[in-house]
């Protein structure tokens, strides 16, 4: 049975569509979010990085990082969109960041051994932020859970 590591969440924020997880070490990452990234696709996988389109524009979007021991089934709940991908991650950190926000600040701490990741995400309150946020920025409306585990 696959055994929770660590659980963490972050509220990222949003802005022009765009938010990204990246290596902690961005000289590890060879394109930086937000350079090459562009509003399409939910969710599109380069060296060091995953880069997403939100459903809303501007507001702040709550992220759940879990890194597990082994691979998980899809989590219950009402997903709206589901991914299936990886992220090397050389630092042994990863970083939350909104396209012009920058970084979150405080990292969100891997197991010490550097490695690449299997990476679930699913997301959900995208219709719904994508309504609301129109008129006002909202928070925690859209929510992203991202599952880890070494890739085997």
């Amino acid at each position: 049975m696959a055994e929770l590591i660590s659980r963490e969440e972050v509220h990222v924020p949003v802005d022009y569509y765009g938010l990204a997880v990246e290596d902690w070490d961005d000289s590890q990452v060879p394109v930086p979010f937000p350079e090459d990234w562009e509003q399409g696709p939910f969710l599109t996988a380069h060296p060091g990085r995953l880069s997403f389109t939100s459903a809303g524009h501007t507001h702040s979007a709550s992220m759940t990082i879990e890194v597990w021991d082994q691979p998980v089934p899809v989590p219950p709940g009402d997903w709206e969109e589901s991914e299936l991908t990886e992220i090397r991650c050389t630092s042994g950190q990863l970083q939350a960041r909104g396209l012009t926000s920058g970084p979150w600040p405080d990292p969100v701490r891997l197991p010490d051994k550097p490695e690449t990741w299997t990476v679930r995400v699913v997301s959900g309150g995208r219709t719904e932020v994508a309504a609301q946020s129109r008129d006002r920025a909202v928070e925690g409306v859209e929510q992203y859970l991202l599952q880890l585990w070494p890739k085997t």
